[in-house]
């Protein structure tokens, strides 16, 4: 499928979306038009409300509030992953000894833990942070476990028997085998550092995004929430964009995936 073709029908899928929200919320096909702009606004309003907001300076301390916390939180969480799925995919006891305990933990709804980083934490930007961590440390931790453990023993026989000690191994063989697969999470697990920044804020903040939309929750305003939103999904694709330019420079050496797209 050619990229231009592939672009116009995905701002086809939006347009489609957008009037038949307009025409749902701004006529009586579907109910009394009051009631239906009460509960979904209209796209022309939020889009009007978001540009107001992205043109004004208030919204960019509250944006500077939540992206310092998603950044802290995408990058101590992947971080986190990163080292304790090496670890545990490189060494089996261990991972048999905790393997109980990390499937405990990542069976545990993570919304729950909020009240209790906000007791320890306090109401500062570290209680969202800490939320964003467990979200972001799990989906990190279990691919690059995976990828480690995909290493083919073939390849890891005629590594050694060429002569590489554990050093180059990490850097010939398990990294690269891994690098895909710890990608492929980075790209997820933006969307939840940013999650847990949100749902921290909302829960209990002054500051932020999450509050932000809570603010515009607490007095009805629909318009506000939904312009909340759209503000807050820019900023994930700004930040995937960026996951994505990072991982074309460190997988230089993976196959164009236009190579396998057919027209």
């Amino acid at each position: 499928m050619k990229r231009i073709r592939l672009l116009a029908l995905q701002v086809l899928v939006m347009l489609v979306f957008l009037a038949v929200w307009h025409v749902a919320t701004t006529t009586s096909l579907f109910g009394d038009v009051k009631t239906s702009q009460f509960f979904f606004s209209t796209p022309v309003a939020v889009l009007a409300r978001t540009f107001k907001e992205l043109t004004g300076p208030d919204i960019y301390w509250h944006l500077g509030i939540t992206l310092t916390e998603t950044v802290l939180a995408f990058v101590i969480g992947s971080a986190a992953g990163i080292l304790f799925g090496f670890a545990f995919a490189r060494n089996a006891l261990l991972s048999a000894v905790f393997d109980p305990y990390i499937k405990a933990a990542n069976a545990l709804p993570r919304v729950v833990l909020a009240p209790i980083f906000a007791l320890w934490f306090g109401l500062g930007i570290w209680s969202k942070v800490a939320l964003g961590v467990t979200l972001v440390f799990f989906i990190v931790f279990f691919n690059v476990y995976q990828g480690v453990r995909e290493v083919s023993p073939t390849i890891l026989a005629n590594a050694r028997m060429l002569g590489m000690n554990e050093r180059q191994l990490f850097k010939h063989v398990y990294w690269p085998s891994a690098l895909t697969w710890m990608f492929s999470s980075l790209h997820t697990s933006v969307g939840f550092a940013l999650v847990g920044a949100v749902v921290g804020e909302y829960l209990g903040s002054s500051a932020g995004l999450g509050y932000k939309i809570h603010e515009a929750e607490s007095v009805f305003d629909v318009t506000g929430v939904f312009s909340g939103m759209v503000i807050l999904t820019i900023f994930v694709i700004a930040i995937d964009t960026l996951v994505t330019l990072v991982e074309r420079r460190l997988l230089v050496w993976r196959p164009a995936q236009s190579a396998t797209t057919t027209t």
